[in-house]
Parts: structure tokens; C-alpha cells; sequence
């Protein structure tokens, strides 16, 4: 439990901060006052002013060392003797700055993502999909009988020549199905083996197993830079996908909250440093796709505000979009208020 919420407490703290530190470089580059900038949430433990261009700031820590926030001047949120300076509030920009403030915290979610998965490739790798080459044998399993090693390499299955991990395991696994020896030819070091071998099918599986897994490959800085947009792009069409099951009602998909979260990042330390950085990618990930769906409260709503202005040129009055707003809060807490009772009942009552 205890592993569990410093987990928590470490993936929320540097998910959210990243994203409203987002939002506060895009303020004070485009000449929005900002009020606050708050590690942590709840009652402030120590506060530091700076002044900048005249206007003032304070940067927070408070007792609750979970995300933060930052706040902008201009939004509805000024206390009594905080004063705007002229020309300098959120609500007087133009519709381009204010819609690049809001994009930015996501997009800096984005960007974390991208980074963390550059340094996984590059210090953990991941399983060689795209070659033969076996990294792991499993104990008690035809592969550790018939006496194949790490590092061995199986260039064809009964003859059929294979290339890639895939392709090697489709044909295992059609040949294996056969009953009869399976021949595999297999590259050690310079030296060519010929390796005859009875694939049994295994209940656990229910499929014919011959117990090796992927090598690791682990990138070049380059090439885990390049791979890193395509991996990240994988995890974004499998999230999206994920939501439009769930909204559809398609298929069962387990929606999950705080305490889910919590439970799954204190898995992810529990198993180890590149598990835990792997899924702090993930949720910074989703965290930044999420801010931008075009839901009231959300980054992504007010954003559809104001692409709404710059197309039609003309703009909400300002308290229509702010009951919009508090009403899409009031839905969001809701539901995530839903989805932590479903949380806690799968983790108390369904094991």
C-alpha cells in the first residue's frame, strides 16, 4: 500500500506539474501575468515572490504533494488584492495566444512522453521483434531440452526459411500442431546447427509452445529518437481506440481512476525502474491526449471556445463560458467520483 501511493504521489507530481509548467513558460513568453505557480495542492507551506515586467508572482509549495497548478492572471481567478496589470490578463489576449497557453500543457505532456520513451530505448531497449535471435530460454520447456542457447539464431522452421520473430512463431506454431518433430535450423555464432524437436501443446497456452522469448535491442540516441514518435503513436491509437470501445460500448474496457492508478503505478516500482519509467510515459501520455478532447472544463473545451472565436470572430460572453465550464466540472467530478467507487470495489471485493 505504502509502495503504491509514493508511487502515485511521484507519477501525479511530475505529470501535472510538467503540464502546467506548460502553460506558465507559453504565459510568460507571450506577456500573460501569472499569479501563482503552485507545487502541490492545499494549504501553502512556504511561498517565494519574484517580479517580472512589473508584474508580481508568487511560487508556492503546499502541503499536499500531489500535482499543482498554475494560476493566470485574467481567468476569474484573482484574489482581492492581486491586481492585473493592464493589458497582461489571459481573458484580454488574442484568440491565437490564449489558444497556444492552453494547447501547450498538453503538448508538454507529449513532449515528456517522447522523452522518457527516447531513454528507454536507448538505456533498457525492447524485445527484437524484428529478428530470430533468442534472449531468453524457459525453464522446463522444449527449447532448454533440445539444448538451444541464448544468443542462438533460427534461420528456417521444416525447411521454410524465417526472418522475423513473428514469422518464426507462426511457423512453430503451425508446425508444432502437427504432432510430429519439428527441424529447426538454427545460426550459432559462425557455426550451422540442425536441431529436431517435439513441440508438445501446452494446456496453459493452449498452444504449442517451445519455450524462448525475443532478444532485447536496445537504440542509438538517433534511431530512439526516430522510433520513439512511432511508439508514441502506437500508445495514442491504442488509447483512443481504447475510449471509442468504451463510449461505443464495443467491447468490455476497464476504465480506471485515482485508485487504479495508484494500484497499477505501485506495481509498475514494485517490478522496477524502466517498468516504472515506461508507465509514467504512458500516463503523461494520456494525461496530455485527454486535456484535449473537447469536453467543458478540460484544456481541450476551452480550446474549442476559442477556435469557435477565430472561425466565427465573435466570442461567448465570458459568464456563459464559465457556467459552461463549471457544469462540465461538476459532470467530470461525477464521473471520476463513479469510476474511483468501480476502482475500489474491484480492488476489495473481487479478488
Amino acid at each position: 500500500m505504502l509502495t503504491s501511493i509514493i508511487a502515485f504521489i511521484i507519477v501525479i507530481a511530475i505529470c501535472v506539474v510538467v503540464h502546467e509548467y506548460g502553460h506558465y513558460i507559453t504565459a510568460r513568453l507571450l506577456g500573460v501575468q501569472v499569479h501563482e505557480f503552485a507545487f502541490g495542492m492545499g494549504p501553502v507551506v512556504r511561498q517565494h515572490a519574484s517580479t517580472r515586467g512589473g508584474a508580481r508572482m508568487l511560487w508556492s509549495w503546499r502541503v499536499l504533494p500531489v500535482g499543482g497548478f498554475c494560476r493566470l492572471a485574467g481567468m476569474g481567478e484573482d484574489a482581492e488584492d492581486e491586481v492585473v496589470l493592464p493589458g497582461m490578463g489571459f481573458n484580454e489576449q488574442p484568440a491565437w495566444k490564449r489558444f497556444f497557453i492552453l494547447l501547450n500543457g498538453s503538448l508538454f505532456n507529449i513532449i515528456l512522453a517522447l522523452f522518457l520513451t527516447v531513454f528507454f530505448l536507448c538505456g533498457h531497449g525492447v524485445l527484437d521483434m524484428n529478428s530470430t535471435r533468442i534472449g531468453e530460454i524457459m525453464a522446463g520447456f522444449p527449447a532448454e531440452q533440445a539444448g538451444l542457447q541464448v544468443g542462438d539464431r533460427v534461420t528456417a522452421v521444416s525447411g521454410k526459411p524465417v526472418e522475423h520473430w513473428r514469422e518464426m512463431s507462426d511457423a512453430l506454431r503451425t508446425e508444432g500442431g502437427k504432432g510430429a518433430p519439428v527441424r529447426l535450423d538454427v545460426l550459432r555464432g559462425e557455426r550451422s546447427l540442425t536441431v529436431e524437436i517435439v513441440i508438445p501443446m501446452n494446456g496453459e497456452y493452449g498452444r504449442p509452445m517451445l519455450g524462448v522469448s525475443p532478444s532485447m535491442a536496445r537504440y542509438g540516441l538517433l534511431e530512439a529518437a526516430r522510433s520513439s514518435v512511432g511508439y508514441t503513436w502506437q500508445m495514442t491509437k491504442l488509447m483512443l481506440r481504447g475510449i471509442a470501445d468504451w463510449v461505443l460500448r464495443r467491447q468490455e474496457v476497464d476504465v480506471t481512476g485515482p485508485v487504479g492508478i495508484a494500484s497499477m503505478s505501485g506495481r509498475a516500482m514494485r517490478e522496477g525502474f524502466w517498468s516504472f519509467l515506461s508507465f509514467l510515459a504512458m500516463i503523461s501520455l494520456n494525461l496530455g491526449l485527454l486535456n484535449l478532447f473537447p469536453i467543458p472544463a478540460l484544456d481541450g473545451g476551452r480550446i474549442l471556445f476559442v477556435l469557435l472565436e477565430m472561425l466565427l470572430r465573435r466570442r461567448l460572453p465570458e459568464r456563459v463560458e464559465n457556467w459552461i465550464h463549471a457544469a462540465g466540472f461538476a459532470v467530470l467530478i461525477s464521473l471520476m467520483i463513479f469510476i474511483t467507487c468501480q476502482d475500489v470495489y474491484h480492488l476489495f471485493w473481487t479478488k
